[in-house]
């Protein structure tokens, strides 16, 4: 039998009864591969239309009642959630554009709050929530909920330029807390109407001296709101400080690409429109800092967010309202450059004093936590009048607390507890310049050539920027006065606590001192350790001299502070405090110190106005010359309250001396009675200062 004879012929898979079963088979396996996706499909058609209907319900809810912008569910929901929802949200928008339901669209996309809000939110949590205390090393810094004290802010007053120090305009702001007609604005307010007032406030200037507490309350403003604590009815919130935008004085750049740059979550946010929809706050903090033109005369009206302009000419459209006119403005500012914004440009004016006496104590009780050494510190500033009402400025509280703290907790008798700025800025000083060669170099004792040659050059910058009124530095400046950015010593060493640098985003870094009065402290500790050739008595005496004569030629009191701690630090006693870092700087002389304190009296005869002649009073109690204000005390401890100057002609020295001593006392000037003190017409006119301090004042 042969193989080929016995096989049957090959199947015809084209045709016949034999191929039909294979085709069965083939398409019954399609058939049940295009019913298996039309099950998925009609599962996935019902979950996809369940999830839109459930969220147009959402969008319908909130479009139909008050809801708030941000829901709280966003809080549940992650971020593949939240991306989700973003489309749907652009697929509905997209329909109502088509139905030509504008304003349903807008108010929709203004409600719901997509993922980038988030992100930002996230971000700006993250940045805002350490408070640097003056300290901007990483992981030396506390909380701001947890030390956080809140600021007494009060509506405007006046706009006229205040031309005396700061310190000065502290003492007197620090007679107004008590004054009862005030209203006391909580940052988080500082968008809303006053009670009374029925108006929409857009623009809100915040003035306040250097270190009150400005940039904290915007801090502390931004950090509520990124937690959901407050002005949720804000979808964005672009911090962007002077000192940054410095930065980018030479450059053309578009409001959205700006915000990119800054902000890397806004990249959503491309057109005019896209603003339009969301309700934004831009603060401005610093503008004393500014070192744009603002020429808010001169320069083009800009209205397109995406046309390029120089950053004065976004900043000055901004404010005015030319670019995003529903737009939110706050500006934080030093009294001196509160003037540069027109006042047709700011709708609220608001003052920041900073902490009141009762907020002072909540300060020091949160930063210190042993109890028992709090009412320590509270109980010593309470004693001495300057140190307290210094405390009215939070970075002032921060210095004392960090010297307080360590001389009163030691184990051993404490030395000599400061009683004057001088001496407490220098402990300051010394206190830090130890803790940090302890820390970073592992020493025991200073590298004094170390630390002498880094305050001398921090001390140069210090003193030739006070001069010029200047707050923050760049790199050139810093290597004009022999200062090397790149030498890591400088700051991992004796000058990380007083000397801040900040980074710009990728623009450079930005230099500061912790605070103005520390810039005034280094820059007299400058003038003292640069004038060590002058070893005679009589050359340092008139070096003291010229500078008294100096301050007084101040238009705007900017040498007051700066003299006050010159003076202190001729005295012998402070000399020795700084005598472990820098041997042999004594140059100071029973005489030299007699000599001064005359001429100063000679300078408060020749009566300069009153409140120059204040500054003088405080240089003789740094100097530890009390003799004027110890004779009108005698006066003024008579039993007989209303006769206590009855039939004593004052000299000019000693109604000047009275109006310090009234000016200074711990007790409230609410009712100032003229016919107390019998002033002469000389006295009278002096004691204006004691006049304006009080709420109300009583004729002859």
């Amino acid at each position: 039998m042969k193989w080929d004879d016995s096989m049957d012929p090959p199947h015809n898979f084209s045709s016949g009864d034999s191929g039909a079963d294979v085709s069965y088979t083939t398409d019954e396996s399609k058939s049940f591969k295009e019913k298996h996706m039309d099950t998925v499909f009609q599962e996935l058609e019902d979950k996809i239309i369940s999830m839109i209907r459930k969220e147009l319900k959402s969008f319908k809810r909130l479009l139909t009642q008050d809801y708030p912008a941000c829901s709280e569910r966003e809080e549940e929901e992650d971020e593949d959630q939240m991306r989700v929802r973003d489309e749907l949200l652009k697929i509905t928008l997209h329909v109502l554009m088509k139905m030509k339901q504008t304003d349903l669209a807008d108010k929709l996309q203004s409600k719901v709050a997509p993922l980038c809000v988030k992100k930002h939110k996230s971000s700006l949590k993250e940045k805002f929530q350490i408070l640097n205390e003056g300290i901007s090393r990483e992981g030396c810094s506390t909380l701001v909920n947890e030390i956080y004290t809140e600021l007494y802010i009060t509506e405007g007053g006046s706009e006229e330029l205040n031309h005396e120090h700061e310190v000065r305009q502290i003492e007197t702001a620090s007679r107004r807390h008590t004054e009862t007609h005030e209203t006391h604005i909580k940052c988080n307010d500082i968008f809303k109407a006053l009670p009374g007032q029925d108006k929409h406030i857009r623009s809100v200037l915040t003035k306040g001296v250097a270190g009150i507490g400005k940039s904290v309350s915007v801090q502390k403003f931004i950090l509520d709101w990124a937690e959901g604590k407050a002005n949720q009815d804000l979808h964005f919130i672009f911090p962007l400080a002077f000192r940054g935008l410095n930065l980018m004085k030479n450059t053309n750049i578009s409001l959205t690409d700006l915000l990119h740059q800054f902000f890397t979550h806004t990249t959503q946010i491309k057109t005019s429109r896209d603003f339009e929809v969301y309700k934004v706050a831009f603060i401005f903090d610093g503008l004393d800092e500014c070192r744009l033109p603002l020429d808010f005369s001169n320069n083009p009206s800009l209205f397109d967010v995406t046309e390029r302009a120089s950053v004065d000419v976004l900043l000055t459209n901004l404010i005015k309202g030319n670019l995003l006119p529903s737009a939110l403005i706050w500006i934080t500012s030093r009294p001196a450059a509160a003037h540069q914004v027109p006042p047709e440009c700011v709708h609220q004016l608001t003052d920041i004093r900073g902490f009141n006496d009762p907020q002072k104590d909540e300060y020091f009780s949160k930063r210190i936590k042993d109890p028992s050494l709090a009412a320590g510190i509270i109980r010593h500033m309470k004693s001495s009048r300057s140190l307290y009402i210094m405390c009215h400025i939070p970075v002032f509280c921060w210095i004392s607390a960090a010297v307080l703290q360590r001389m009163l907790s030691e184990a051993e008798s404490p030395a000599e507890i400061p009683k004057t700025l001088t001496q407490m800025f220098t402990h300051f000083l010394m206190f830090h310049i130890t803790v940090m060669s302890q820390k970073y170099d592992g020493k025991c004792e200073v590298d004094v050539h170390q630390a002498r040659k880094s305050l001398v050059s921090l001390g140069k910058l210090a003193f030739q920027q006070l001069e010029k009124g200047t707050l923050i530095f760049y790199e050139d400046e810093l290597r004009d006065c022999g200062i090397d950015i790149r030498e890591g010593s400088l700051y991992s060493g004796v000058c990380t606590q007083i000397f801040r640098q900040e980074f710009g985003l990728n623009l450079g870094k930005v230099y500061s001192f912790v605070h103005l009065s520390v810039q005034e402290f280094l820059a007299a500790l400058f003038v003292f350790l640069s004038s060590s050739a002058q070893t005679s008595s009589g050359r340092w005496t008139d070096l003291l001299k010229s500078e008294v004569d100096k301050a007084l030629q101040s238009e705007t009191g900017h040498l007051d502070l700066y003299l006050r701690f010159l003076l202190g630090l001729s005295l012998e006693s402070n000399q020795t405090i700084l005598r472990d870092l820098l041997p042999q700087t004594e140059r100071s002389s029973d005489s030299t110190q007699q000599r001064v304190t005359e001429y100063i009296k000679m300078k408060i005869r020749d009566n300069p106005s009153p409140e120059k002649s204040i500054n003088l009073f405080h240089c003789l109690n740094e100097l530890n010359d009390h003799s004027l204000v110890d004779e009108i005390q005698t006066y003024l401890n008579r039993r007989d309250d209303w006769c206590r100057l009855s039939g004593v002609n004052l000299s000019s020295a000693q109604c000047l001396a009275l109006v310090f001593v009234l000016l200074n006392s711990d007790q409230e000037l609410d009712e100032f009675e003229l016919k107390r003190y019998y002033p002469s017409e000389e006295c009278l006119l002096n004691l204006l200062p004691v006049v304006k301090a009080s709420r109300k004042a009583n004729s002859l």
